[in-house]
């Protein structure tokens, strides 16, 4: 029998970061991944391949739309659907590889199969031929991630009722694509086939869109979106999806209490993501889980049994792939007998639409509810001389501070490179920076960076310079 100190069970963001700083920290590692490639749902069928398929289609926007604008004279350009998947395929296996390459840098064991426990200290491998091994871990790091949740009358077929795997693999642009959930997944490929010429209906339960981040940006993204061809139907609950050959009948009904009805030719399902424990053994082992069918676990993210911890996905949190990825890192360092620390409150969230749309820390609405005071600096992207000379005005930056102290406590935009520009908020947060600290520290010019100078003028007492 196979002997290691440290067993991930499941490779995605967070198990192989997990695997790796565990054999960084001298620890005999092995990783068991069930499917042919490493990499789990964010490299194989979520954050990677999803948003190889927004930056194709996004070219094709600005080449049909705004190539003119720029002095660019073409063609009409064509889609190439299936030249796009074959791009979005490709970028997978380049990244899925490097996966591959960093297990044998680090000398750590991969093994393909299902994991499930056998007892506390020993995992069964059961093998895609059915052949099985037994191998033997001190400890062992639960990574298995999340799957697609739907709605209990629906049924999935995969075909023209689908979720976002599916989508990421369609033989056909839809003429008309009803997504049912106004989240983040479903904002983003639907955005993909907007782009590329479809129809897109938006139904959502909730009032607003993006109902987790700050109300601020979720108006701002829906007029955007909107702007773009977007089409919202929100306070709607979905009661019923039937199948007719090629033609997809959503039924719900809207906020006055009627019934409406939405047709399409393809129906995206991205009602959220639930978490994987299915054939873990977790009985045999004796791991309880929540409520919501969440591992149950500790500050530390240690499960009722000692030995066996969990992260990501199939914990309480985000189900978001950096989250994971500091999980795995704390996990592996409280083995080795370090006191790592992860802060929540500073793991941001991403929309990669375009515009893309980040946020950090405490929303608005978030400090009215607690009861604090506070104070709002906010700068439009349209004022700055980047945004202008590159034609991507729509958006803002707004930043949050302790009304008395000035410490930040929340920074949110949208705008191009927000995803990137949110690191100068997190960074500034984990340092507990005033926004005084921002306003007083030199930002490039012209960058879109300077947005978020501005902002931290404007919230230490309406000294922007460019508005």
């Amino acid at each position: 029998m196979s002997q290691f100190d440290v067993t991930v069970i499941g490779s995605g963001p967070g198990g192989y970061v997990a695997a790796i700083r565990a054999a960084q920290l001298g620890f005999k590692t092995a990783i068991i991944e069930k499917y042919p490639t490493l990499g789990g749902t964010c490299l194989n069928v979520g954050c990677i391949p999803s948003k190889a398929l927004l930056d194709s289609s996004e070219h094709f926007e600005k080449a049909k739309h705004e190539f003119a604008d720029y002095g660019i004279i073409i063609n009409e350009p064509k889609v190439d659907l299936a030249k796009m998947i074959e791009r979005k395929n490709g970028v997978v296996e380049q990244t899925t590889k490097g996966i591959n390459f960093l297990m044998d840098k680090n000398k750590i064991t991969v093994f393909e199969g299902v994991g499930s426990f056998e007892s506390a200290t020993q995992i069964k491998v059961t093998k895609n031929d059915g052949s099985s091994e037994i191998i033997d871990s001190k400890y062992t790091i639960i990574a298995t991630g999340s799957k697609p949740s739907s709605l209990p009358f629906i049924t999935l077929d995969k075909e023209r009722i689908i979720t976002s795997t599916e989508a990421l693999n369609l033989k056909e642009i839809p003429k008309h694509l009803v997504v049912i959930g106004g989240g983040v997944i479903g904002l983003e490929l639907g955005s993909v086939y907007l782009r590329l010429g479809s129809q897109v209906t938006v139904v959502e339960f909730m009032d607003k869109i993006i109902p987790g981040m700050d109300g601020a940006l979720s108006k701002e993204l829906q007029k955007v979106l909107r702007k773009q061809g977007m089409k919202f139907e929100l306070s709607t609950a979905v009661s019923a999806v039937e199948r007719n050959g090629d033609s997809v009948k959503v039924t719900a009904k809207n906020k006055k209490g009627e019934e409406v009805n939405f047709e399409g030719d393809y129906v995206l399902v991205s009602v959220g993501r639930r978490p994987y424990t299915d054939g873990l053994g977790l009985e045999k082992a004796g791991v309880e889980l929540d409520e919501r069918g969440r591992v149950k676990t500790n500050d530390h993210l240690q499960t009722n049994v000692s030995n066996i911890y969990a992260i990501g996905d199939v914990v309480k949190g985000a189900m978001l792939a950096h989250k994971a990825e500091e999980e795995g890192t704390l996990v592996a360092e409280i083995l080795a007998g370090q006191k790592p620390h992860i802060n929540y409150n500073l793991i941001p969230g991403v929309v990669y639409t375009w515009p893309e749309v980040a946020g950090v820390g405490k929303t608005e609405e978030q400090l009215k509810e607690e009861g604090v005071a506070y104070k709002v600096g906010s700068f439009p992207m349209r004022a700055l001389g980047r945004s202008r000379a590159s034609g991507d005005t729509d958006g803002f930056v707004k930043i949050i501070a302790d009304e008395k102290t000035d410490e930040i406590l929340g920074f949110h935009m949208i705008g191009a490179r927000a995803a990137d520009l949110v690191a100068e908020g997190v960074i500034a947060m984990e340092f507990r920076a005033s926004a005084e600290d921002i306003a007083r520290s030199s930002h490039a010019h012209p960058t879109y960076a300077e947005a978020v100078k501005e902002a931290a003028l404007d919230a230490t007492g309406k000294r922007t310079i460019h508005m």
